[in-house]
């Protein structure tokens, strides 16, 4: 019996998230960036900047009297990232947010793929549930982030 469904939500995350054809370009990553990330826009799974670490943070409590089973409610840090050493702030947030579109449809339930926001069977229902815009000027350019979390409920 699982002790928490978090590592099987965050396989999940990544596999539909690298399977979706509007991210073909971008890098779908597993936890924190490593090596240079300048070229391209990336999303991490289980990493935001600024967050000491955190990947995911759960809840659990009996799910009914026996205690045979419990719910766990978690959510999932994660962290969208765009930059193109230009200087157009309003061409990196749109595509921040472009991309942060395309994963907010992947949660939702549609006729096409009712069962979405299950995260391939990993959890009950899962959704977005925050999200922090940064921006940012450097010497190599503007870069933009949209931190967001991933919110779940599992059965264990």
């Amino acid at each position: 019996m699982a002790t928490s469904a978090v590592p099987a939500a965050i396989d999940a995350l990544l596999t539909v998230w690298r399977a979706l054809p509007g991210l073909a370009e971008v890098q779908v990553l597993d936890g924190p960036p490593t090596g240079d990330q300048s070229a391209a826009d990336y999303i991490a799974v289980g990493w935001q900047p600024e967050s000491n670490d955190l990947a995911a943070e759960a809840l659990q409590s009996f799910a009914s009297a026996g205690a045979r089973t419990r719910d766990e409610d978690f959510s999932i840090a994660c962290w969208i990232d765009t930059w193109t050493g230009d200087t157009d702030v309003g061409a990196r947030r749109a595509r921040a947010y472009e991309l942060f579109a395309l994963i907010e449809d992947s949660l939702r339930a549609t006729g096409a793929a009712p069962q979405a926001p299950t995260l391939l069977g990993t959890v009950l229902f899962s959704q977005l549930s925050s999200s922090v815009l940064r921006q940012a000027n450097t010497d190599q350019g503007v870069r933009v982030g949209i931190a967001f979390t991933v919110a779940c409920r599992a059965r264990i």
